[in-house]
């Protein structure tokens, strides 16, 4: 692989890794340029790992070693840190960043065939929050994880950093975009995958997680939302059984890492 050493944050072949800490703009770069950003060796080898491809590194000279051996053909760019630090908008210190190439998502189907427990995240818009759901699904053996439309992305590169690369080991994709904001068609393909919907949320009619466990159904979609709104009333319509985790000291909920932590390693 070439390396090719660049002194200008400007120059335009930098530009997969422009303003990175501008969220609403790389909202519309990424996914539209079929592209997402690994940050860490770490995170790049098991991004490689599952498959993907880099389609360019950037890396400062300490990290260079560390960096070749995941290039593949792609072109690495070396930086000085404050070229860095101007092109990407914050001080880089957690070794090479690599523009990949995004892969296409499965269908629901697809991620659904065969799932014991599937996470469905609702309309979570913390990109961290999404990255530590994520990254519980696969600790505590979730099969799947589906997030709607207008829930963050789980290869933004602060998703993918909280979950250390498990959202590149554990199957997901995103539920259709309904015309009326509801449930009728996600509602659909999860039953059609044999999927029982248990949603996490306060309601008079709510089971405990303990009485939902002892007569659990074979095949869980487990509906998690926001700390604060929580799941729409759309999405607890849709749900076949709503389930509360017990609390004490007052306490009404836990945000959507935490959540899933808790329920995930029940339902393990």
């Amino acid at each position: 692989m070439p390396v090719v050493r660049i002194d200008d944050p400007a120059d335009d072949r930098l530009a997969d890794y422009r303003d990175l800490t501008d969220v609403a703009l790389r909202r519309v770069l990424e996914p539209a340029g079929g592209l997402y950003i690994a940050e860490s060796a770490k995170v790049i080898a098991r991004a490689v790992a599952a498959g993907h491809r880099p389609r360019s590194v950037l890396v400062q000279q300490k990290w260079l070693d560390d960096a070749l051996p995941l290039a593949g053909d792609a072109p690495v760019y070396l930086v000085d840190d404050d070229v860095a630090e101007r092109l990407t908008g914050y001080t880089v210190h957690r070794g090479a960043l690599a523009a990949m190439h995004r892969p296409s998502l499965p269908s629901v189907a697809e991620v659904g065939a065969g799932a014991r427990v599937v996470g469905v995240v609702e309309e979570v818009r913390w990109h961290r929050r999404v990255g530590a759901a994520v990254g519980f699904s696969r600790g505590r053996v979730a099969d799947a994880v589906l997030v709607t439309p207008r829930c963050a992305d789980p290869l933004y590169r602060r998703s993918v950093r909280v979950s250390m690369g498990t959202v590149f080991q554990v199957p997901w994709t995103r539920l259709p975009d309904e015309a009326d904001g509801g449930w009728t068609a996600g509602r659909a393909l999860l039953h059609d995958a044999g999927l029982h919907l248990a949603a996490l949320a306060l309601a008079d009619d709510a089971v405990g997680l303990d009485a939902f466990l002892a007569a659990r159904p074979a095949q869980v979609a487990l509906l998690m939302g926001a700390e604060g709104d929580g799941l729409s009333r759309r999405a607890l319509a849709a749900a076949d059984t709503v389930v509360t985790i017990p609390m004490a000291g007052g306490v009404d909920s836990l945000n959507v890492a935490s959540a899933a932590a808790v329920a995930l390693w029940a339902l393990r």
